[in-house]
C-alpha cells in the first residue's frame, strides 16, 4: 500500500488522520493519504504572500522551460508518489483502481494534462488573447502604442478538485505560469494526478514552497474556498449553490450541454448519429461538455431510437479492458440513487426510456463490487418534463422536439452547445444567445474543445485584473 503525505508548501506532512483508498473492483487497500485540518490550511495560506513574490521574481522564460521539462517527466518519468515510485503506466493503473474510471479513459485524459504542460505558451496565448508573455514579468504590455497593465487578485489560487476524469486538472495547470502559488485539495479517490503534476514540477525545478497538496474533508474544502483570494471548485448544482454569487470562486458544475438541430438540418439527422453518440458517451459521459440533450424541430422519435440502438451495443467491461466504453461506479449506492431517480421521473407522463425497449435489459448492472449504468436515451414530449434538462454521471441524453424559432429561448443555461445548421440567421441568433457559454457551429460534438479558448471561466482574468497605468519618461516598472 502506498502512503501519500500532504505537501504543505514545500514541507511533506504525515498526519495521524488518514484516508484509505481501496480498489473499486477488489476492495483491497491501494493507498493511505494524510489529511490536513482547517487550522493547518489557514496557517499555510498565510505564508503565500512571500511565495507569490518569490514566484514573481522568476523570469517567465525560465518558468516556461520548467513546464516543458515537467511535461516530459509527467508522461515519461518515474516520479515519487509518497513512499513509492511510479511510472506513467503505474500512475494510470492506480488512478483507475481507486476512481473506477477505465484505464483507457484515464490514460487518454491524463494525456490532456501532458498536452497543456508541454504547450503552455499556446494555452497562455489563448487565455490572455495573445498578450506578450513578458508582460507576466513586467505587469504591463505596450503594443502599437497601447498600454495594457494587470495586477494579481490573490496571493494563492486554491483548487478543490473532483475524483472523476483526470482531464479536468488541465484547467488549473497554467496557474504557476501566471506566477500565482497553487494550493490543491485533491478529490478523495483521485490524489494521483495532482500529486504527479507537483512531482513533475519539482523535478523540473519549480520551487517547492509555491505548491501545496492538502487532502482534507468537506470542511477543509470550504476553508480553502473561504480563505483563498481566488479559487475553483467542482460539483453539482446543490454543492456549488453557496458559491454561486461569490466572484472569488470559479465554479465548474453541471453543464447541461446540448446539440441543437436547425430547421435546415433536421431531415439530415441520420448523417449526424456518430456525432450524437460521441457527444453523449465520450469519456463515459461524465464531462460537463458531454451532451445531455438533443433539441430538434422534428424526427425526435427516430433520433432517439437510432441512438438507443447504438447505446444498446455498449456493455460493461473490466476496468483494464482497452475496449471499455462506460465507467463503473466505485460506490454502487451512487449508481443506485441515479437509477432510482430516473425511474421515478419516468412515472411523470410524457417521457419514455427508449433504450430500455431496444436493449431489453435493466439500466443498472451489478458485477461484484462494481455497479454500472448502461447508456440511456429518454424521449421527452415537452421541455418541461423532469428528465428533459437533466445531467447524470453516465451517458444520458433526452431528445426533445421544439421549433427553431423557440429553441434558444427555452434551452436554459448551456455550457456547450453544438448548433448544426447552415442558416445564417439562426447562426446569428445562436451567436447572440446569452445562455450559451461555449458555441460550436456546424457538425462538431459538444465535447470537441480547443485549448486556445477557455470555457466556464478564464483563469487569467480570474487571477488578474486590468488597470490603467501611466509611466513618466525614463520610468520602468515590474510586478
Amino acid at each position: 500500500m502506498i502512503r501519500i503525505p500532504a505537501l504543505r508548501f514545500g514541507k511533506p506532512y504525515t498526519s495521524l488522520d488518514k484516508a484509505t483508498l481501496i480498489h473499486h473492483a477488489t476492495g483491497e487497500p491501494v493507498a493511505e493519504v494524510s489529511q490536513v485540518t482547517g487550522s493547518q490550511i489557514s496557517r499555510d495560506v498565510g505564508t503565500c504572500a512571500r511565495a507569490r513574490k518569490d514566484l514573481a521574481a522568476i523570469p517567465i522564460k525560465d518558468i516556461l522551460a520548467i513546464y516543458k521539462k515537467a511535461a516530459d517527466y509527467f508522461l515519461n518519468g518515474t516520479l515519487p508518489c509518497g513512499d513509492a515510485e511510479l511510472t506513467f503506466a503505474d500512475y494510470v493503473r492506480n488512478l483507475s483502481a481507486t476512481t473506477g474510471s477505465p484505464m483507457v479513459f484515464c490514460d487518454r485524459n491524463a494525456r490532456k494534462v501532458h498536452y497543456v504542460l508541454g504547450n503552455i505558451e499556446e494555452v497562455i496565448g489563448g487565455l490572455t488573447r495573445g498578450l506578450d508573455v513578458e508582460a507576466l514579468d513586467r505587469g504591463y504590455s505596450l503594443k502599437n502604442g497601447r498600454m495594457q497593465a494587470f495586477y494579481p487578485t490573490t496571493d494563492v489560487f486554491g483548487a478543490v478538485l473532483p475524483s472523476n476524469s483526470p482531464g479536468v486538472h488541465s484547467l488549473w495547470v497554467p496557474t504557476l505560469a501566471f506566477k500565482i502559488p497553487l494550493l490543491l485539495k485533491p478529490g478523495r479517490e483521485e490524489p494521483w494526478t495532482p500529486y504527479r503534476v507537483i512531482q513533475a514540477f519539482l523535478k523540473a525545478g519549480m520551487p517547492a514552497h509555491v505548491m501545496a497538496f492538502l487532502p482534507a474533508d468537506h470542511a477543509g474544502a470550504s476553508d480553502i474556498l473561504r480563505l483563498c483570494g481566488r479559487s475553483m471548485a467542482f460539483g453539482d448544482d446543490r454543492t456549488m449553490a453557496p458559491y454561486k454569487n461569490d466572484h472569488r470562486v470559479e465554479i465548474h458544475g453541471t453543464g447541461y450541454s446540448k446539440i441543437i438541430l436547425g430547421e435546415d438540418e433536421a431531415d439530415n439527422w441520420e448523417k449526424h448519429i456518430d456525432l450524437f453518440v460521441e457527444a453523449i458517451a465520450a469519456n463515459g459521459g461524465r464531462a460537463c461538455v458531454n451532451a445531455s440533450a438533443i433539441w430538434t424541430p422534428r424526427h425526435g422519435d427516430k433520433i432517439a431510437k437510432a441512438i438507443a440502438e447504438r447505446f444498446a451495443k455498449m456493455k460493461p467491461r473490466a476496468w483494464d479492458d482497452p475496449a471499455c466504453e462506460i465507467s463503473g461506479f466505485a460506490k454502487p449506492e451512487v449508481a443506485e440513487a441515479i437509477n432510482n431517480l430516473i425511474d421515478e421521473s419516468l412515472k411523470t407522463p410524457g417521457a419514455a426510456d427508449v433504450t430500455d425497449a431496444v436493449r431489453g435489459t435493466p439500466r443498472l448492472v451489478k458485477e461484484g463490487r462494481v455497479a454500472y449504468l448502461l447508456p440511456t436515451v429518454v424521449r421527452c414530449e415537452t421541455p418541461e418534463h423532469p428528465l428533459a434538462n437533466k445531467e447524470f454521471l453516465f451517458p444520458y441524453a433526452s431528445v426533445i422536439e421544439c421549433p427553431q424559432a423557440d429553441v434558444l429561448k427555452r434551452i436554459g443555461y448551456t455550457l456547450a452547445a453544438s448548433v448544426i445548421t447552415n442558416d445564417a440567421g439562426f447562426i446569428a441568433e445562436a451567436m447572440a444567445c446569452p445562455t450559451i457559454e461555449r458555441l460550436n457551429i456546424g457538425a462538431l460534438p459538444t465535447n470537441r474543445l480547443t485549448w486556445d479558448q477557455p470555457h466556464e471561466g478564464n483563469l487569467f482574468t480570474h487571477l488578474y485584473k486590468q488597470r490603467a497605468l501611466q509611466l513618466a519618461d525614463g520610468h520602468t516598472a515590474r510586478v
